[in-house]
């Protein structure tokens, strides 16, 4: 049975290098992994309330619950975000957020992840990658090592048609895939 990958994007635009470079990224896996988007724009923004035993006038959304179970049912997943203001946009923290509660059953605990960030300047998204690391790391997440997926100058890296053309720059994410697809192997939920 194919290892399920759930692919989440930190940017809500249709068109954004973001979403670009995940595109990119799901066709490099190897055999025996389906990897794909798990849309977070329709996420309503985190409120424990929805989570709070005692309050019973604010049932869960049901856009929570099927992301939690989503995640839930994965067997890795990779993040791929770009840098707003030093850190990782608000639509992604939501995502990370929401997949933490219930405190009894959060959806992240121990699960493989790989993270690409990106910028349109020459840091290549290492503010928002040292960020959600911090973040993902109370869930106890196993996560490739060295080398990490800095891109930068992110525009410059795409033909017309949106595919990235820098041979070099393939290489290095495929490697960086195909060791993701190492570490799910290696750390069954």
């Amino acid at each position: 049975m194919a290892k399920n990958i759930s692919v989440i994007v930190g940017s809500l635009r249709r068109g954004s290098y973001a979403r670009k470079i995940a595109e990119e990224a799901i066709g490099l896996f190897p055999d025996g992994f389906d990897a794909h988007i798990v849309e977070i724009r329709d996420l309503p923004l985190y409120d424990f309330d929805y989570d709070d035993p005692t309050v019973t006038d604010k049932p869960t959304p049901a856009e929570y619950v099927e992301f939690r179970n989503t995640i839930k049912s994965s067997d890795g997943v990779l993040f791929v975000t770009p840098e707003n203001n030093r850190t990782i946009p608000a639509c992604l923290k939501n995502a990370v957020d929401i997949g933490s509660k219930p405190n009894s059953d959060v959806a992240w605990k121990k699960l493989p992840a790989g993270i690409i960030s990106h910028s349109v300047g020459r840091m290549g998204g290492y503010s928002s990658q040292k960020n959600l690391r911090l973040a993902l790391s109370y869930f106890d997440m196993p996560l490739p090592g060295q080398p990490e997926v800095f891109l930068g100058q992110s525009p410059t890296l795409f033909d017309e048609s949106g595919k990235i053309t820098v041979e070099k720059t393939v290489a290095f994410l495929r490697d960086y895939v195909e060791r993701f697809a190492r570490l799910v192997e290696d750390n069954p939920r």
